[in-house]
């Protein structure tokens, strides 16, 4: 396991991609903020204690289904324990945590009295003895899932909050708006992976709670692999350790963001997500990091200028504000910074130029977009339509190396040609298949730079 007391110094980089050139009058910036963190296990420039000294901790919780169709085939619901058990050995010492089951209802299955256990031997054994009393029965309401697990981060002072989402069915025991509305409640609070078990379950309801607590989102058709899905997400769970990191974007008076999204390591619209921060700045979450890099795609629209001017379009700062484990003490601290430049110029060709980092996210967004556009129109029994997006889908995926997602779109439509997007949809698709692609959509591949 890993030591949870790290002496390295966390080191943001924020590089930018872009063609600052416009025509004259022109107005929208595009540019990719590619942003690298390195040296986890830090916050704010200084190590994390070890839990019980009193600075930053970890938290996590592990939700698992119980509702009544967990036991068809019994196969499930025993994956399911045996899922939360192996991800139980993965939490590290002195993290603290707690296992919640949900069906119509949710209930604490250890270690109970609304508290998060300390992770050690021990108690990892205790919760694995208590998982053995999970049995299915009932309907589903995600939403009070989310709720209970919110109320359990919040019993102790963690600078890392995470939770991990076990579903195999809809969302029927409460409506879209009360989820909508947990949802919301339990945003910026914890971090959430989700996962459905089986193809019974609803990609949009699933995907959807995953990009709202800033999460990943999947499919485990067989339950024989949820022990190793869940494995890997404990593991990247406990890496994660710089929390609270925003996305600051300051710019000029009469200038205006048109949209920010995250590109990689998968699309994620964050423009409606912003907090005002200060004049002309707003901060957008990108939650907890560890040793990894992300790509940001800024869309900026400028006052426009003449021949020969040149502006600072925008600012992009990464902050945080555990710098040191108390926000309010703390102003948020600035880890990395990047500019984004416009100038204006007669060279038609500088003006028109797209950069490639730019062309590329663009496309990798589009198909994104393809995709799901083209499984809702098959779903509709529109053919033409369906054949079409993921036609185009398929253009995409192979003019950018996006192997996975190639892969995924050739178990449900016949390639004829890559280079031009000709394809015939498949007469039979196994659910599974189909759920894959859409569920894995927004999973980009990064462009060698």
């Amino acid at each position: 396991m890993a030591n949870f007391a790290k002496s390295r110094v966390p080191r943001f980089s924020a590089e930018v991609y872009q063609n600052p050139y416009l025509p004259e009058g022109g107005r929208e910036i595009h540019a990719i903020i590619s942003v690298t963190a390195t040296g986890g296990g830090t916050t704010g420039g200084r190590p994390v204690p070890a839990a019980g000294t009193g600075g930053p901790d970890a938290g996590v919780v592990i939700m698992v289904d119980r509702s009544g169709s967990m036991d068809h085939p019994p196969a499930k619901l025993r994956g399911a324990r045996e899922a939360t058990s192996a991800a139980l050995d993965t939490v590290r010492d002195g993290v603290r945590f707690a296992v919640v089951a949900g069906n119509h209802r949710a209930v604490e299955v250890y270690p109970g009295g609304g508290r998060l256990a300390v992770a050690a031997a021990a108690t990892r054994a205790q919760a694995k003895e208590a998982l053995r009393t999970v049995t299915a029965g009932g309907g589903t309401a995600i939403g009070s899932w989310l709720r209970l697990t919110g109320r359990l981060l919040a019993t102790a002072e963690l600078g890392i909050r995470h939770a991990l989402l076990l579903t195999d069915g809809r969302n029927e025991h409460e409506s879209p708006r009360e989820l909508r509305a947990a949802l919301d409640a339990c945003s910026g609070a914890f971090t959430c992976d989700a996962r459905g078990v089986g193809t019974d379950w609803e990609v949009k309801e699933v995907t959807a709670i995953a990009s709202a607590l800033l999460g990943t989102a999947d499919i485990v058709a067989d339950p024989a692999g949820l022990a190793a899905d869940f494995t890997r997400l404990m593991e990247a769970a406990m890496g994660k350790e710089i929390a609270d990191v925003g996305l600051r974007l300051w710019t000029p008076l009469g200038a205006e963001t048109v949209f920010v999204r995250q590109v990689a390591p998968t699309v994620m619209d964050l423009t409606g997500r912003c907090r005002e921060s200060g004049p002309r700045s707003a901060d957008y979450p990108t939650g907890s990091w560890g040793d990894e890099s992300r790509d940001y795609h800024l869309c900026l629209r400028v006052p426009a200028a003449g021949i020969g001017r040149e502006m600072l379009a925008g600012r992009v700062s990464l902050i945080t504000s555990a710098a040191d484990g108390d926000p309010a003490r703390r102003p948020p601290q600035p880890l990395s910074q990047g500019l984004v430049r416009a100038v204006w110029t007669d060279d038609v060709a500088a003006a028109t130029a797209i950069h490639p980092q730019v062309a590329h996210y663009t496309g990798q967004a589009e198909l994104a977009q393809a995709i799901q556009q083209g499984l809702d129109a098959r779903k509709s029994g529109d053919t033409d339509g369906a054949a079409a997006k993921l036609g185009r889908a398929v253009q995409l995926a192979g003019a950018s190396g996006n192997e996975g997602s190639a892969k995924l779109l050739a178990k449900v439509v016949d390639v004829v040609d890559t280079a031009t997007g000709t394809v015939r949809l498949k007469a039979k698709v196994a659910e599974a298949d189909e759920m894959a692609l859409e569920t894995r959509s927004t999973k980009t591949v990064r462009m060698k730079k």
